[in-house]
């Protein structure tokens, strides 16, 4: 102080995360949750539709765990409508629908989260498309050169 003594600082504000955590914030409340697919917490969601896809099903996660994706498979056994509802309403970017069809043939059929279909791809094009698209920070359809097509397709 003036007379040479030692004080005690008194600290008024630290904001180390401060900023961080709001900018979260914005950014969660400007896009009401509905992150894009790069930065999206879950960036594929698979959707079983029988018993005999689930192994099937988590050997496509690992795979695309492995290729740094963000992916889950919704093991609530709840009809084909009411898991593309539920994805479509936690705002997940990618569902695939995998019945016997795409395990018999090792593909996916791809929605993205606003309805539209990418159709049906081969589980290499599929996961190599999606890491593509976290790299470049784009949507999957735009690697695919493909839009959506469908109900709801933006």
């Amino acid at each position: 102080d003036s007379e040479g003594k030692r004080q005690q600082p008194i600290m008024l504000h630290r904001a180390i995360f401060g900023s961080i955590e709001r900018f979260f914030g914005i950014l969660t409340e400007s896009t009401a949750g509905d992150f894009p697919y790069w930065l999206a917490p879950v960036q594929l969601r698979l959707l079983p539709v029988v018993a005999e896809a689930e192994d099937f099903c988590a050997e496509v996660v690992a795979k695309a765990k492995a290729r740094g994706l963000r992916a889950e498979v919704d093991k609530s056994g709840e009809r084909l409508g009411k898991l593309i509802r539920n994805a479509e309403m936690q705002r997940i970017p990618v569902m695939a629908v995998v019945g016997k069809a795409e395990v018999d043939s090792g593909t996916l059929t791809l929605r993205t989260r606003y309805g539209g279909s990418l159709g049906e791809l081969s589980l290499s094009a599929a996961l190599e498309a999606m890491a593509t698209a976290s790299a470049q920070s784009v949507e999957p359809h735009e690697v695919l050169g493909v839009e959506p097509e469908g109900e709801g397709a933006a």
